[in-house]
């Protein structure tokens, strides 16, 4: 039937077809049903459990990955992945950006530099779980690239998904001190030369970031039981701050800019640069303190005062608001939840957020904000392992093609994995890392998309405020193109060697031996792709449209190999298209 070849006959009507089913099926897979309860067992995982447990630690599993887990065990495997070193996306967008200066003096590999070094980390790095975390870290406390002054310092943005890769697997206090005197933050939630009040001006602190270090970064806007569930007075939930409280913390996040040799010059706080002075690197250091501008006044919050200042102290005054943040009882269900959104499941039960929140409180040896305990908590609950009906949740799309490209042991040809901007929904992925359209990520945490059976069961599906029409053509339009023609920029030249073709390209290498025989086919990709859990309607469909694609009978001399070649892609193709566009791909289970 022609699916996949590049002329592309007949693919409207499937198209049509992908869009309505696709999206109607997504939209039902988190139907309701009971909780598993099934404790994780404590025997070394098969193949299939240790692909699940890499949907949610990874980019996605590989043959080799899922082969470490099932060697190591879950806990071993997470120790492992925490030992290894860190890789920087900072210093890969130095390097691709002198490349760049190489040859053209006055360019700049702008945001690609930091997109690239995402997806090669992604599809090629060791350290996945530290990668995976620091992403979903990256949808927690946001900066974005749409925002025209970040999107103009890649690098800032470079240096801030390292910070998170770092600071985000240490302890939540120092997380959140690295966050909050963040240069990249201090641009997008505009704290950076907050200057204290002026009543002859009328000027009064900026309250951007007071507000969402609140509402988004640590404890919420109401107050939670451990289990998460919202605290109830008289049948309503109780609010955890007032107006009050947002104007009392801004005048804590007065005084602090930029990093600069003559700090605390008045000119270093406004420009960076004074007396002809300037740290190269002051986007993405740390911000630094000028007491001159930081305010005096007493600060109230959350229940906690700051006593007027007899001589302004912004560090003291920081250290008092962060601690307070980070002592909040809502913090560690807040937070815990979010993360197992992101890695496990979009509706965690009461008792398996209440699990990680306890462990945020108390690692086991005393220590509150142990996020490397929280991580293996949110990853090693029975609940990550079987959560029944309810359990999975939708894979956003930049899931989808990692564990796509992962899967086919995607490579580049010239070692950059140029995938680039796919924000466009009608024709890419609808979705670039690092590029949310606002502080409130790509999606809220307790998205539900309304008229579905996902509300009506009560339950929340984040991701599917991503998806609309548009975009659910767009993503099959995407990938029935880049499974076969390749992902990303097209090279012309790579080291001498004509190609003229895109950057990360798939190895088909052990599909297509079994172009022949459908059903082999079919089944490699069930392991490969839903790791043996592909339902039996969806083999006999891909079988049966792979088999509607005839491979010609070869020739006696061979005068026809081309054309036998091509028909046994296009079978590949076909049968790979419909496995990562089915609802069953599309939803982590």
């Amino acid at each position: 039937m022609g699916l996949l070849s590049t002329s592309r006959p007949g693919n409207a009507g499937f198209v049509r077809w992908s869009t309505v089913a696709v999206a109607a099926f997504v939209l039902s897979a988190c139907g309701a049903g009971e909780q598993g309860t099934e404790e994780a067992s404590s025997e070394l995982p098969t193949q299939e459990a240790s692909a699940k447990f890499l949907t949610q630690a990874s980019f996605g599993p590989t043959e080799s990955s899922s082969a470490r887990v099932q060697a190591l065990g879950y806990s071993a495997w997470i120790d492992e992945q925490l030992a290894l070193p860190q890789a920087s996306h900072r210093a890969a967008w130095d390097a691709a950006d002198a490349a760049v200066k190489a040859t053209t003096p006055t360019g700049t590999v702008g945001q690609d530099g930091l997109i690239n070094s995402f997806w090669k980390q992604a599809l090629s790095g060791e350290g996945q779980l530290r990668q995976r975390v620091a992403y979903a870290l990256s949808q927690i406390f946001v900066i974005s690239m749409q925002d025209s002054t970040i999107g103009d310092n890649p690098r800032t943005v470079a240096a801030y998904l390292d910070m998170l890769a770092d600071k985000g697997l240490g302890n939540f206090r120092t997380l959140i001190e690295a966050v909050a005197l963040d240069p990249g933050m201090g641009i997008y939630l505009s704290h950076l030369h907050n200057q204290k009040a002026d009543t002859r001006t009328g000027r009064v602190p900026d309250e951007n970031f007071a507000r969402e270090v609140m509402q988004l970064f640590t404890i919420g806007l109401v107050k939670l039981e451990l289990d998460g569930t919202p605290t109830l007075s008289g049948g309503k939930t109780i609010d955890n701050y007032t107006q009050a409280d947002i104007a009392g913390l801004a005048k804590v996040f007065t005084g602090f800019s930029w990093a600069c040799p003559d700090a605390p010059d008045n000119a270093c706080f406004f420009s960076g640069t004074a007396n002809g002075n300037t740290d190269t690197d002051r986007r993405i250091k740390p911000m630094v303190a000028y007491a001159q501008f930081h305010s005096k006044e007493e600060k109230r919050f959350l229940g906690t005062t700051i006593p007027a200042q007899s001589t302004a102290d912004p560090k003291a005054s920081l250290k008092i608001a962060l601690d307070t943040l980070f002592n909040h009882p809502n913090v560690g269900p807040f937070i815990g939840k979010q993360l197992i959104q992101r890695l496990v499941t979009s509706n965690p039960s009461p008792a398996y957020v209440a699990a990680v929140a306890s462990v945020f409180n108390n690692n086991g040896a005393g220590v509150r904000g142990d996020m490397k305990a929280v991580v293996k908590a949110v990853l090693l609950h029975p609940e990550a392992r079987d959560a029944g009906v309810n359990g999975g949740k939708v894979r956003e799309p930049v899931l989808r093609l990692s564990a796509t490209l992962r899967a086919f042991g995607a490579k580049s040809d010239s070692g950059a994995f140029r995938v680039g901007n796919t924000d466009s929904a009608a024709t890419q992925l609808g979705q670039t890392p690092m590029r949310a359209p606002s502080v409130f990520n790509f999606y809220r945490p307790g998205y539900v998309p309304p008229g579905t059976a996902t509300a009506a069961a009560g339950l929340a599906a984040p991701e599917l405020q991503l998806a609309q029409e548009t975009a659910a053509a767009g993503y099959v339009n995407y990938m029935r193109d880049n499974l076969s023609l390749g992902v990303g920029a097209t090279n012309g030249t790579v080291n001498g060697v004509v190609l003229n073709r895109r950057d990360v390209r798939l190895d088909y290498s052990g599909e297509l031996p079994l172009a022949t025989q459908p059903a082999a086919l079919v089944e490699r990709l069930n392991a490969k792709l839903m790791y043996g859990t592909m339902p039996e309607a969806l083999k006999a469909e891909i079988q049966g449209a792979v088999e509607k694609i005839t491979v010609p009978t070869l020739a006696a001399n061979a005068s026809n190999q081309a054309q036998v070649d091509t028909a046994k892609k296009n079978r590949v193709y076909a049968a790979v298209f419909l496995a990562v566009i089915s609802p069953e791909f599309q939803v982590q289970k």
